[in-house]
């Protein structure tokens, strides 16, 4: 989903890469040849790829949160269904994200610490609250609206296994932009308290939403990097203009008002030109005082907490299975 990945510093300490090596890594990315796990690649490469695929698979986790809260309370058995099937969908996204991580040399548990003890970022969409059945849809929408926006491109990414992750996770996401708009349809064709939370849920979301391509692209630290590998291959101002040249139409129709006074159409650029973002906020969140940030990680330490006997039996099964297979081997020979 996250262009935020990569605005965060990088760490470690910066190592001096062989130039003619490097110079025929930068070619063969040029060339749009793929990077697999066990070709040579710059560090500064393995690691920004490291925070990028960990951050974005927290953020399918910790996304499946706030939906998660709303499963029990759906209002009908198919919207609980679905919503059932999307959040299980998020989960395997972080599975996927996860695996794909791990062949850049650190291990899920690792990563998964990170997280948990807050080193590790995540979206900052997902630290804000689900207050209403509207949000559900608004999350569809829009959340998983701006994550396609992000992600398509990530399917040409310049690292093998994140390219061909992001390949079944966006026909996945493009299924739940989909399933979030038809629950905004049918509130805003239904009665006018119904339209009215919808409204309610447009004009909470909205700004976040824009906030998810991360900060400005003058502000981005790592763009013109990532966009030399091909890690990324539009810059977070021009995925932000395309996200809301999409969406705005789909507002209207919905007849919904966006919360954005100076949101308007330019002729002359073809393009829906809008206000200025609240990037105070932005970085507040990130900081981790947003609404839900303290919530949301709790949340994922007492399900990591509460799941250890699982962890550990299937460790223990593993560890039976090799010494059976070992044992069988011996026997055959």
């Amino acid at each position: 989903m996250y262009t935020q990945a990569l605005n965060q510093k990088d760490s470690g300490p910066q190592v001096a890469e062989d130039p003619e090596r490097l110079a025929r890594f930068e070619a063969r990315v040029a060339a749009e040849d793929k990077v697999e796990p066990n070709d040579w690649m710059p560090e500064a490469y393995r690691r920004t790829l490291t925070r990028q695929i960990s951050q974005h698979a927290h953020s399918e986790i910790v996304g499946m949160l706030p939906e998660g809260n709303w499963i029990t309370r759906a209002p009908s058995l198919r919207r609980k269904a679905a919503l059932l099937a999307k959040v299980q969908d998020e989960g395997g996204h972080g599975l996927y994200l996860y695996a794909a991580a791990e062949t850049l040399g650190t291990s899920r548990e690792e990563l998964v610490e990170q997280l948990l003890n807050g080193k590790a970022k995540y979206s900052s969409i997902f630290n804000y609250p689900t207050l209403t059945w509207a949000d559900i849809g608004a999350i569809g929408w829009l959340v998983d609206g701006a994550a396609i926006m992000n992600q398509i491109p990530l399917c040409r990414t310049s690292f093998g296994p994140y390219a061909r992750a992001m390949i079944r996770i966006c026909k996945e996401e493009s299924f739940h932009q989909r399933q979030g708009y038809e629950i905004m349809l049918t509130l805003c064709r239904g009665t006018a308290e119904q339209k009215a939370m919808a409204q309610d849920a447009l004009n909470r979301w909205w700004w976040p939403s824009l906030m998810m391509f991360g900060p400005p692209d003058a502000q981005s630290a790592h763009t013109d990097q990532s966009m030399r590998w091909k890690i990324k291959r539009f810059t977070n101002d021009a995925l932000r203009q395309q996200f809301v040249d999409a969406t705005v139409p789909q507002g209207h129709y919905l007849g919904l008002t966006f919360p954005d006074p100076k949101l308007r159409f330019d002729e002359a650029t073809q393009h829906w030109q809008f206000g200025e973002i609240d990037w105070e906020e932005f970085r507040q969140v990130l900081a981790g005082n947003g609404p839900c940030n303290r919530e949301r990680l709790e949340a994922r330490r007492k399900a990591h907490d509460e799941g250890a006997w699982v962890r550990a039996a299937a460790l223990a099964h593993a560890a039976k299975r090799k010494a059976r297979l070992a044992a069988q081997r011996m026997a055959a020979e």
